[in-house]
This record gives C-alpha cells, structure tokens and sequence, in this order.
C-alpha cells in the first residue's frame, strides 16, 4: 500500500501530465502519426538481377547531379556580375555630376574675371583720354599748361594770383589723369591673368566632364552589353537545368522494380524505428518538463536578447518594405521611388516605370531616420560609411556587402539569427533570406 506522501505526490498534477504524455505517445497508436502498412520486401534473388540496370541508373543520376550544380554556379555568378555592371554604371553617374557642376564653377569664375578686366579695360579708355586732353592742352600752351604764357594779360597782382592757382589745380588733375592710366594697365594686366587663368581652369574642368561623359557612356555600354549576354546565358543555364531535373527524375524513376521496393521498405522500417524513439524521447522530456514544474513556481526565458533602440528602429523600416519590388535606381530616404534606365536586363523588367528599391536604395531608406541623413546611392561608396568589423563579429544592423573582382555589387541588412533583408535583383522583390558566404566581403560595416 502506498503511503500517505507517496499518494500526495501521485497526485501532483506534474505526474498526471507525465502520465498522460506518456499514454498518448507510447501506449495508443491511434494518437500522433500513424506508419502505411509495410511496403514488399523483395528478396535478395530478385535484388541481384536487377543490380546492373539500377548501377547503371545510378551512375547516370550522379553526372546529371553534378551538371546541375554546376549550372546553379553559373547562374549564381551571371547574376552578380550584371549586379557589378549596375553598380558601376551607378559610380560613374556620381562622378559626371560632380564634373559637370566643377565645370560650371570654373565658367562662372572665367566670366567674373573677364567682367573685371572689361572694367579695367574702360578705365584704361578714360584714363587716356584724360591724357589726351592735357596734352593737347599742354601743346596749344607751348610746352605745358604751367608756361609763362599763361600769365600775360593779367589785369591785377589778383588776377595774376587767380590764374596761378587755376593752373596749378589743372596741373595737378591732369597728372592725377596719368597716374590713374597707369594703374588701370597694371589692374588690366592682372584682370587679363585672371581671366587666363579661370578660363583655363574651366578647359580643365570642361575636359574632365568630357572625360567622365566618356567614360560614363563606356560604363553603361559595357552594362548593357554584358547583362544582355548574362540574360542570354542565364536563360540557356536555366533551360538546361530544367532538362537536367527532367533527366534526373525519369532516371530516378527508372531506379524501380525490385531494389526500389527494398529500398521503399527499408526506408519504412527506419521510419518506424524512429517515431518509436521519437516518442520514447518525448516522454522523457514530458516528464523532465513537469519534474522541472514541480521544483519551480515560475520558469522565465533567457532567450536571445533583441536589438533595441535605433538599430531596431532600422530593422523595422526595412521589414516594413517587405514585398516591395526591385527597381533598379529606385528608393530614398523617404521610401521607395520610380527606377531609372539601363538599356538592358532592368528595363526588360519595366523598372524605370515601376516603384520599388534597388539594394542600396533599400538601406538608404532604412537608416535615414536613425542617421538623420541619407546614405550615397552606391554600394562602394556605403561600404566607406560606417566601422568595419570582422564578419565573425556581426550582429543587427550591420550591413554585409558582396564583390566581384575586386568590386563590391550588392548590400543587405543583417537581422540577426543568420538572417538578412536584401532588395535581391530586377524581377523579384524585398524579401527576408539567409546569409549567403559566397563573395561576400570578410567585414560588415556598422554605423550604429
């Protein structure tokens, strides 16, 4: 008979749910999942005759395996060198902006300096027509305006007296004349430098602008051109990988008969082995669980910690754009915005006309209300913003990049749990993914 405590404590209700998990998981099949009825188990004879076509098959199956890898890898490398080519498009842009508005500064200066030296140029003019005067004046008097012939005919010692200080004060005004001619050369002299100077500064500018023009053009050129080619070879390398599924599945079908009954059972039995260990755990772990109950009035979690704060608040912008398209040029720090042209695989997509985010749009917007400001509209120039840290040490809101010879192409917001938010490429959209360790840059860059 069972004492007073032990009947106490049978009836705690941690046992009763031991019990009854128990009961439900080992004791009546007719809870839970239930197994078919055994597949036939052919026997070893009949394995045996069928052995060369199965090996045969098989052999088969792995080389078209292989192929498909293969074509997954090549279709995984099209795709981020048309990335690359967007983002040095994208480079390219920014600086022909800056040239054509450093040309336009130098033009500016250049038509200040030419104004002055034309302001120079007329003091010059009236200079030297005050020059003329006094010599004209000078030659009628005989020698100079001052001569003796200047005072005859004086009336009175006054008059005489009057007539001196008139002369003098002419005198005096035009050598005034002179001196002023000489300085309007010399303030002509530097205006004319100046203007040399500006103007050349604007040629310089000027060829720079042509030069980045240039090579703007080039950059696009060779974007279009090369994710026209990746497009025509991602649409052969998936073409292809459909018919290797094809292949793969008749030749995994043709892996039938007698070895695929044996095989069938024996995934069975192992099927069965493993819902009876299943349920043998759960049990034990029901009653570590109410053991565990009993011992404890309360069970608080220790679970992994969130990020708060603003590097929260930039998660959240970013998940709140989930399902928004790819847009190639699109997004800013108010959100998404229309695309721009390419000439190629983005405007096969229509993104010029669409709203969404490209990669580096998407982390604009997402860290514009925590930075106050905006982030530039290029991967290279975002991978420069922030700390770097090992990628070993990532933790949310870091950004991870990608590269490709030697270029970074691609961007994305880590949200923990090896998880990441990315705007991915033309024809998909925002979406949440696991972090993928191909190309990707050995640091992530923090900002927060």
């Amino acid at each position: 008979m069972l004492s007073v405590r032990t009947r106490r404590h049978l009836a705690g209700r941690g046992f009763v749910a031991v019990m009854l998990a128990v009961l439900a998981l080992v004791g009546n099949p007719a809870i839970g999942h239930a197994l078919p009825p055994p597949p036939p188990n052919p026997s070893d004879d009949d394995l045996k005759s069928s052995q060369g076509h199965v090996d045969a098959t098989a052999t088969r199956v792995g080389q078209l395996a292989n192929q498909l890898a293969q074509a997954d890898a090549d279709l995984m490398a099209s795709q981020s060198q048309v990335e690359l080519r967007h983002e040095q498009a994208n480079k390219a842009l920014i600086e022909l902006q800056a040239a054509d508005s450093a040309a336009a500064s130098a033009n500016r200066a250049a038509d200040g300096a030419r104004a002055e030296a034309d302001a120079a140029a007329a003091q010059i003019a009236g200079a030297r027509q005050d020059l003329d005067a006094f010599a004209a004046a000078s030659f009628r008097q005989g020698n100079t305006v001052g001569s003796l012939s200047a005072f005859l005919g004086s009336s009175s010692p006054k008059d005489l007296l009057a007539r001196a200080e008139l002369l003098d004060a002419v005198g005096g005004a035009q050598l005034h004349a002179v001196e002023n001619m000489q300085r309007a050369r010399v303030d002509a002299a530097n205006k004319d430098s100046q203007t040399r100077a500006a103007l050349a500064a604007a040629q310089v500018a000027k060829q720079a602008a042509v030069d980045a023009k240039t090579a703007l053009d080039t950059a696009y050129r060779v974007a279009i051109d090369t994710e026209a080619a990746q497009s025509a070879k991602s649409t052969a390398l998936q073409a292809r990988k459909t018919d290797l599924e094809r292949q793969l599945y008749d030749a995994q079908n043709a892996v039938a008969g007698l070895h695929g009954q044996r095989q069938r059972y024996e995934q069975w039995r192992a099927e069965r082995d493993r819902e009876q260990a299943a349920a043998a755990a759960a049990a034990a772990a029901a009653a570590a669980a109410a053991a565990a109950a009993e011992r404890s009035s309360a069970v608080t979690g220790g679970g992994p910690r969130l990020a708060t704060g603003a590097v929260q608040s930039v998660i959240n912008r970013a998940m709140a754009q989930l399902g928004v398209r790819y847009s190639w040029g699109g997004g800013n720090a108010g959100g998404p915005t229309i695309g721009v042209r390419d000439g190629g695989v983005a405007d096969t997509y229509g993104d010029y006309r669409k709203v969404g985010f490209d990669c580096s749009g998407l982390m604009i917007y997402a860290f514009s209300q925590a930075l106050g400001g905006s982030l530039p509209h290029y991967t290279g120039f975002q991978y420069n913003t922030g700390r770097k840290v090992p990628l070993a040490q990532k933790r949310p809101g870091d950004m991870l990049f990608w590269s490709s010879d030697g270029e970074i192409h691609h961007v994305a917001l880590y949200i923990g749990g090896e998880q990441m938010i990315e705007a991915p490429y033309s024809g998909a959209a925002v979406r949440v993914t696991s972090v993928r360790y191909g190309d990707i840059m050995p640091y992530v860059v923090r900002v927060l």
